[in-house]
């Protein structure tokens, strides 16, 4: 009967963490994907344009996915950075990084190149991970104002619910996921000014494939 309850649950979260979450009206209403969800069957592009199926990649070994609203974001950078400061521990561990961002393969090529950066990036500018995933939300309008204009933002604007022009991005976040693609671990934060620490990240990873 236990036996049976828990596979129950466990195709339950499957089920619906496999549903497209729709593009929150902010970014306090997001709908995240928890622990015990699948990383969803999402193909992308790497910065040469090649298609990449997170499944596919998923099943070569654990993976830290990181969530990112873009190069223009000196928030993103620095957790970019320290990613990489601690990208040689993951590696020992057995893990692969990949960044998500809407950032077009050009910006990410341009962002890897300024960095220095050899974990994989991959591009959403359709937003269909952020939406798998359930972080993409609306942003204002006069952020998306702001973003356009001040910091010159070209992401493709979507239309809302009422009919306007908003630009869309996913909350920061990061999740840890075996080879089966099970999230284990997950970090999602409204504010995009609040990063996990990397010690939190290398613990987590510590915790995930500790035997």
């Amino acid at each position: 009967m236990l036996k049976t309850l828990l596979i129950a649950t466990a195709l339950t979260l499957t089920s619906l963490a496999s549903v497209a979450k729709p593009i929150a009206s902010d970014e306090n209403n997001v709908m995240p994907l928890l622990n015990g969800h699948q990383i969803p069957a999402i193909t992308l592009q790497d910065v040469d344009g090649k298609a990449v199926e997170l499944s596919k990649l998923v099943a070569q070994k654990p993976t830290i996915f990181f969530f990112y609203r873009g190069g223009w974001c000196p928030f993103c950078n620095s957790q970019m950075g320290q990613l990489k400061a601690i990208e040689p521990k993951l590696l020992e561990m057995g893990f692969q990084l990949v960044g998500i961002s809407p950032d077009t393969p050009e910006k990410m090529r341009a962002s890897m190149n300024k960095q220095e950066l050899d974990y994989l990036l991959l591009s959403d500018t359709s937003m269909a991970a952020s939406q798998a995933f359930g972080l993409a939300y609306y942003t204002s309008a006069d952020i998306t104002k702001k973003y356009t204009a001040s910091l010159a933002v070209t992401n493709e604007l979507f239309t809302t619910p009422a009919g306007d022009k908003r630009l869309v991005l996913p909350v920061p976040a990061v999740y840890l996921a075996d080879k089966s693609g099970l999230i284990h671990f997950q970090y999602v934060n409204p504010n995009y000014k609040v990063r996990p620490a990397p010690e939190l990240i290398l613990t987590a990873a510590e915790l995930l494939v500790k035997p």
